[in-house]
């Protein structure tokens, strides 16, 4: 498995934080490896989906799931890439947050043999997507 770790402090309190990453199916907006989502099926805090990422337009399935308005666990089923990417959210003080991401994948195919170019370019959207997040509630 390989995984990549990204975070940041975010000058906003939780809820607002809460409330983008939260919306699930605006995923595309902040995550932009992420072309489009189709969801399946729906139960509580729990959805299942199709997403097409940009790489080569593969089609994905995934199980998201929301919980206590501090962390998302996407479980990566089907696709190139399969295992988990999880963001939390940590209440520093009332105006701060932190924001953490951490994928915990293996890449499927030939990506296996390019598995450190990969892991560089995942780690680069997941940097762009936090600072996506962060412009959105900061400004």
């Amino acid at each position: 498995m390989t995984v990549i770790l990204a975070k940041r402090e975010i000058n906003s309190p939780i809820d607002k934080i809460w409330d983008i990453i939260s919306n699930v199916d605006k995923d595309p907006e902040y995550w932009h490896g992420t072309r489009s989502i189709k969801n399946i099926k729906k139960e509580g805090n729990t959805i299942e989906r199709e997403v097409i990422i940009s790489f080569k337009n593969y089609k994905c399935k995934e199980i998201v799931s929301l919980y206590n308005k501090n962390k998302i666990t996407i479980e990566m089923v089907e696709g190139p890439l399969i295992g988990r990417k999880t963001i939390t959210l940590e209440k520093l003080d009332e105006n701060i947050t932190r924001i953490n991401v951490v994928w915990d994948i293996h890449m499927k195919g030939l990506l296996n043999i390019f598995t450190i170019f990969v892991k560089k370019h995942i780690l680069k959207g997941t940097v762009d997507a936090i600072a996506r997040i962060a412009k959105n509630v900061e400004d």
